[in-house]
Order: C-alpha cells, then structure tokens, then sequence
C-alpha cells in the first residue's frame, strides 16, 4: 500500500516521491500502482487496459503542456534579451563548428591517420562539444529568465518515457481465473488475510475512479475556456478582415500567417483535450468494472470463510458430543468407579486434544516447516514447562497398574491421606493423621503436582488385600493360673484371626510365586514380657486395614472372656498397630 500513498493523500500533479511536476503524472501512476495489486487473470486484463489509457492520457497531457509552452509568450526582460542574442550567437558558432567538422574530416580521408588531419579532426570535434554545451547552459538560462517551460517539459517526458521503456521491458506474471485464485486460500487465516486485502483493494479502486472523474471534469472546463478564447480570436480575426480593402492591405502577410497558424494551434489544443476527456473517461469505466470484480471475489472469499466457520462449529459440536457420548456409556453402576473415572479423563482428553488439532490445521493450515517447528516447540517447552512435563507424565504413572485410585490411603512427601482427586497434573489427597487412623481425617486438603511419580516417591496402603499386622497386650497377674490363662488369650486369638490369617498367607504366596519372593506366614504370634506386676503378653496378628478397629474390640472381648477364672486383680490390656499393605510382611 506504500505505493498508493500518493492516492490515498490525493496529492496533485507530482512523482511518488512528493516532488512536484509540470505535466500532471497521477493517471499513469495510479494505474502502474493498482496493477502490482491484481492477483487473478480478469484483474490483470484490467489492470493491462488502465495502464494503456492511463500512458496515453500523460502523452497527450505532454503534447498539450508543449503546444501550450510554444502558444504562450511572454514579455522578455534586459537579461532575458541579453540571454536570447547570446543563444542566437552560439547557435550560429556551433553550426560552423559542424561545418568545420565536415570539412576537416572530408579532407583526412585521404590522409594518414597519424597525420596532421587527424589531429585537426579531434580539435574540430572538441571544440563542437565546448559549444553545444555553452548552447545548452544558455539556452537553460534564457528559459528560467524568461518563464519559458519547455525544457523542463521535454525532460519529464524524457524520464517518463525512460520509466515506460524499464516498465514494458518485464514480463507480466500470468494470473489465475477469480475462482481458482480465491480457493488457493485453503486456510481461515489466509481467507481472511485475502478478504481485507481486497476490501482495501476496492476502496483504492473507488479513489481512482472518483479521481479519474474528477480530472475528467477539470479538462472539460479547461476545455471550454480554450473553446471561449480560440472563438474570441475568431470573431478578431473575422472582423479584421471584413473592413474591406483598406484594412487588407494594412495587414502584412506574415500576420496574416500567424494568426492562421495560432487558430490552427488552438483547435489542436482542443482536439488534443477532447482526447484527453475521452480517455479519462474510460479510466474511470475501467476502474468501475474492475472494482465490481474484485467484488466478485470478494464475496467468494465471504463464502469460503462462513466455510471455514462452520467446520469450526461443526468441530465443536463433534467434541461435544462426543463428550456426552463418553460420559453417557461410562456412568453405569456395574463399571468400577475408579477406572471409570480414570478411562472417562483419557477419552475426554484425547477428544478434546483432537478437535483443537482439527481447529488449528482448519485455521492455520498444515505447518510449511514441521521438522523445525517441533524442534523450536520442544526446546521451548522442555526449557520453560518443565516441572508441567514431569507432571504431565507422571499423571501417566499415576494412572498405571502400580499407581493410585481415588480412596486410596497413601503417603505423598511424609503426608498421609486419602487420595481425592487425580488430576492431569495436580492430585489432591484429604490428609489424615498417620496410616492408621483411616477414617479420621484433620480436615485439610493437600495438592501435590504430580512431579513426585516420577522424580520423588510414594506409598500405597490400598494395595491387595490392604492386610496389616496389628498388636495388643495384656498384663496378667502372677498367679498359678497365668500359663493356663495365657493359652486360653492365644487359642482366643487364633480361633478370632484364623479366616483372615488364611486369606492373607494364601494372597501373600501367590504373589511369592509370581515374584518370587520370601515365604510368609500370617499365623498369629503370642509373645511374653515380665513385668513388675506379672506377665506382658503381646499378641500379633494379622486383619484388613478396614476392619482393624472392629478386629481389635472383638479380640478384646475374648481376653476379657478368657480372664473371667482369673483373679479379680485388675488387668492391664494395651494395643499397637504395625501395617504392610499388600503382598508385603
């Protein structure tokens, strides 16, 4: 658009640099602007058909600005005629200059050139040079001291010309038909880019037509004056010559000749402005149907952007859908609660991360540079989001066979809880005290990014069978019939932890075989402690994480039941709790 800023200005008469011509330059530079704007074949024809009006029109304008130069005298001044009979004078030395020059090269051609004619033949040829150039310089100054414009006329048509020739020397690029080229654009963004260049295109458009009638209009009043003055001169002359034969007589034949030839110049003047009017004219015509083809486009361009529009809505309906759709076959009571949620987050992911590709090669279209550009991505990102990288892959980790679950007891960092809430790149656990006291919560929510699955570490309580080892003890007086209460407290404990001991000791030992690990026995063990007051006795066993507290109460009853022949000597029982979750001891 830098081109036009001439005509977005409406400047007059003058070069795209601002400098200020004689002859006015806007039609042809105008034209010559507008055409490096044409991309389609229908375009170019008009561009092709302006530029040829437009180059005749600054001709005939040259042609009128010379005739009008040569018509027009002026009064000339001391300097002025002291400058015209100088010019007269070396007009007459610059031709005897030339005739000396032809005579001392006629007479050289019978002569060595190392001779003396050859020599006289170089002085002859530079003394011609000095001259002309003396002519020139007076003649330049005779024209500025007497107004007289023609000079500097004949140099802008020579630099007009000079561009002409450079202009018509490169070849016109081939263009496409308004369809074709207007579907290149496969992409919004270029759709876009496209629909305001030509809306721009036709509002220059619109200028130049609005300026070609305007200059129409200016010649056609230019027009009517010459007409005025050139029918003023003809009544003069009419009413000269009419006065009969005394008047005739008083006027010489060279006026007479004058007039005729000035009257000739005149309706010349008109013929060349009548032209002039006509191709204006049709610069304006062509410049209205060029506008009404970039319309054209324009409202091709229009429909293949409600296109794109609309494949973008219909994108997001998709994902949308498919949202419901996920959420719908997923919500059904007979499907595992965690895994539900865990398969519903990676399919609304995957389907959301989709419809923002499918959006973005709608938009952008297909990368020009991929190799690069992932380079550049993955640099960036890997530099700038790393901890969200980690995490990002670690919601991966999490989500694996030997991750975590939602209600899982863990501890994250030296924090215990329950887990909460697994997200893409945060998990949120509900902490509780220590891992034994499940179901008593302190009430704060703590958030870990999910960096910790891969660059830290965790533990998993809920694993298997969530199966722990939990320990009472109960102090019994020295009496003869402590052994025999001691064995009553341990057939007690294993008639009470026998269903579970065996259910854990068969999980630990398929996953033994599987891994190859350690055997291990889940029978329960009865251990003792002097005291000061008797006997400690410690019992281990072995109970789900889930029913500790129950298994405890139900233990303690039948201590108590197997303390009933004993003495009426207080009894001191205490407990301790030790856990390895899963398949560990």
């Amino acid at each position: 658009m830098n081109n036009l800023s001439f005509l977005q200005r409406g400047v007059g008469s003058g070069s795209p640099t601002g400098q200020k011509t004689l002859v006015d330059l806007r039609p042809w530079q105008t034209a010559q602007a507008l055409a490096a704007l044409a991309v389609s074949t229908e375009e170019m024809e008009h561009a092709r058909e302006a530029e040829r009006l437009a180059d005749h029109e600054v001709d005939q304008a040259f042609a009128a600005a010379l005739r009008q130069a040569d018509t027009t005298s002026q009064p000339l001044n001391a300097e002025a005629m002291t400058l015209k009979q100088k010019v007269a004078e070396l007009q007459q030395t610059v031709k005897s200059d030339q005739s000396l020059l032809q005579q001392v090269t006629a007479a050289s051609h019978g002569v060595s050139s190392t001779g003396a004619n050859s020599d006289d033949v170089a002085i002859a040829k530079a003394q011609l040079g000095l001259d002309s150039d003396q002519l020139n310089d007076a003649e330049q100054d005779l024209a500025r001291a007497s107004g007289d414009q023609r000079i500097k006329i004949q140099q802008e048509l020579a630099a007009h010309e000079a561009t002409m020739k450079k202009y018509d020397s490169q070849a016109n690029q081939p263009g496409e038909m308004a369809v074709v080229s207007s579907k290149r654009y496969g992409t919004l963004a270029h759709r876009l880019e496209a629909w305001l260049a030509q809306r721009s295109r036709y509002q220059l458009l619109q200028l130049a037509r609005r300026q070609a009638d305007s200059d129409s209009v200016a010649l056609m009043a230019e027009h009517h004056v010459l007409e005025l003055q050139a029918n003023a001169g003809a009544s003069i002359t009419s009413s000269s010559t009419g006065t009969g034969e005394q008047s005739v007589q008083s006027t010489s034949a060279n006026s007479v000749l004058a007039r005729i030839k000035e009257k000739a110049d005149q309706h010349q003047l008109l013929s060349i402005y009548d032209d002039r009017y006509q191709t204006e004219q049709q610069l304006a015509s062509v410049y209205a149907n060029w506008s009404t083809q970039v319309l054209v486009q324009h409202r091709i361009v229009l429909h293949l952007i409600l296109q794109s529009l609309a494949m973008i809505a219909f994108t997001l309906i998709l994902v949308t859908l498919c949202d419901l759709l996920i959420r719908h076959f997923l919500e059904r009571p007979r499907l595992d609660r965690r895994r539900t949620q865990t398969l519903q987050k990676i399919l609304e992911l995957s389907v959301q991360l989709v419809g923002v590709i499918v959006i973005l090669l709608i938009v952008f279209g297909t990368p020009q540079q991929m190799p690069t550009i992932l380079g550049l991505a993955t640099a960036g990102i890997t530099v700038v989001m790393q901890d969200f990288i980690l995490a990002f892959f670690g919601w991966f980790v999490l989500m694996g066979k030997n991750g975590i679950r939602i209600g899982d007891i863990v501890e994250i960092n030296g924090v215990d809880g329950e887990v909460s809430e697994i997200g893409l790149f945060r998990t949120s656990v509900m902490e509780t005290g220590n891992w034994t006291d499940k179901g008593h919560p302190t009430g704060r929510r703590v958030t870990f990014i999910n960096k910790f699955a891969i660059s830290g570490q965790y533990f998993n309580f809920s694993t298997a069978g969530q199966w722990m080892w939990d320990e009472i003890t109960v102090s019994v007086p020295t009496s003869t019939e402590t052994y025999p209460t001691i064995e009553r407290i341990h057939k007690a404990v294993l008639e009470a932890t026998e269903v579970d001991a065996k259910q854990a000791e068969e999980e630990w030992k398929r996953n033994a075989k599987q891994h190859g690990l350690s055997q291990y026995s889940a029978a329960p063990a009865v251990n003792l402690r002097p005291s000061g007051s008797g006997v400690d006795v410690l019992v281990r066993y072995v109970t789900r994480a889930s029913d500790r507290v129950e298994m405890r109460n139900r233990l303690y009853q039948c201590v108590l039941d197997a303390l009933q022949p004993v003495s009426e000597t207080p009894v001191s029982i205490s407990s301790v709790a030790e856990a390895n979750v899963g398949s560990g001891r």
